[in-house]
């Protein structure tokens, strides 16, 4: 992506973005994404999305660029235990126990929903989020029971193939 921006990407630190053009293109670029890997969200106009992304694969195909969709993003993002909304994470979760404390910066004044998480970080849930790797063939699927020695420990939040290590893997919250 360097060579559509005059905007220095070394420069945006993970999590943070900066305002410039991509391809002539006045762009909000993001150092996000959902798949454990480095990399650049771009927001632009609707009408501009379809000629960047053609741009954008032509001054990636020397190094390979591929289109991905959300299969590959949620098999990436279960590989890296990211937890995503609805699956891992929903109104009834607090940051704290989905492994997200990272995210909360309760040093940054008053905003809505700190007094929930000031009470959450002081009095801490059993409530924690983990990965697996299933023993045989199996898959697990949203809501599965989690049993260790055939007690039951948890609940499967998200669960798929992964090629990269040749298993079936999972992330699951417990007690």
């Amino acid at each position: 992506m360097q060579k559509l921006t005059a905007t220095d990407l070394t420069q945006i630190a993970y999590y943070h973005f900066a305002d410039g053009k991509v391809s002539e293109t006045p762009a909000r670029i993001a150092r996000t994404g959902y798949t454990g890997e480095d990399g650049f969200e771009i927001y632009v106009a609707p009408d501009q999305a379809a000629r960047l992304w053609d741009e954008l694969m032509e001054a990636g195909s020397e190094f390979g660029i591929k289109p991905a969709g959300l299969g590959a993003r949620n098999t990436l993002r279960l590989e890296s235990t990211m937890a995503l909304y609805g699956h891992e994470i929903d109104a009834s979760i607090q940051p704290f126990e989905a492994g997200l404390s990272w995210i909360v910066k309760m040093d940054k004044g008053d905003f809505v929903g700190r007094a929930a998480l000031e009470k959450a970080k002081a009095n801490p849930s059993n409530r924690k989020l983990t990965g697996f790797t299933m023993c045989g063939r199996g898959i697990g699927r949203d809501g599965y029971e989690v049993q260790i020695d055939g007690i039951a420990a948890g609940w499967v939040t998200s669960g798929g193939p992964s090629p990269t290590t040749g298993k079936n893997l999972g992330l699951a919250t417990y007690p």
